[in-house]
């Protein structure tokens, strides 16, 4: 049985959220903050950390602004499945509903930690995993749970020489940002879209 182009980018949807959430919920249940992975040598490891704020470790402005944050993203959701239905209905390109689809799945992903992980998870800390539906609650407030990052890319970790200018003996680390899969998510689709569908959404009924 073929499946619809409404069912497909569905299942595309929930497959990378499922697989999002259970990475996710392995790192917070089995690694203390800090704790590291190597995968590949030293140029990507697992790196436990949790951030309150956008993607890539970045914050915004304590719990006022982590909470205005979390409710942005909850209506950028709607408009985004508003607009993926919208798609559907003009028949445009599935590569493009696609792109669309994994700007979907990284909001959903970082709204999910947000919405839940502070009720359900006790606090993760440098000394002590967390625990799952702790007695006496969670750590946080519904919408201000932190969101988990683990994935990791220092692929230039080193020491500059005394003769580079202003930085010379001083340590240079090439892409600082610990992320994790619904970030990726987000950047991936962004960066396709503007790679192979700019004529698209340069077409006056795109929007």
């Amino acid at each position: 049985m073929q499946l619809s182009r409404g069912k497909k980018i569905t299942l595309l949807v929930v497959l990378i959220l499922v697989i999002d959430q259970v990475v996710k919920i392995w790192i917070k249940t089995n690694m203390t903050i800090g704790e590291s992975i190597p995968v590949f040598g030293d140029w990507f490891k697992i790196y436990f950390i949790e951030n309150n704020g956008m993607a890539f470790g970045m914050q915004f402005g304590g719990a006022i602004g982590k909470l205005l944050l979390s409710l942005f993203r909850i209506v950028l959701i709607g408009f985004i499945i508003y607009y993926i239905k919208k798609l559907l209905r003009k028949e445009a390109p599935m590569g493009v509903i696609y792109g669309v689809g994994l700007i979907l799945v990284g909001a959903v992903g970082n709204v999910v930690d947000s919405m839940f992980y502070g009720l359900i998870f006790s606090e993760s800390t440098f000394t002590q995993v967390a625990t799952f539906l702790p007695e006496g609650g969670g750590y946080a407030s519904f919408l201000h749970g932190k969101v988990v990052d683990m994935l990791y890319f220092p692929l230039i970790d080193t020491t500059l020489p005394n003769w580079v200018p202003i930085w010379g003996g001083e340590q240079f680390l090439f892409f600082r940002p610990i992320f994790n899969i619904a970030d990726s998510c987000i950047t991936i689709g962004v960066f396709y879209l503007l790679l192979f569908h700019r004529k698209f959404f340069s077409r006056e009924d795109a929007f």
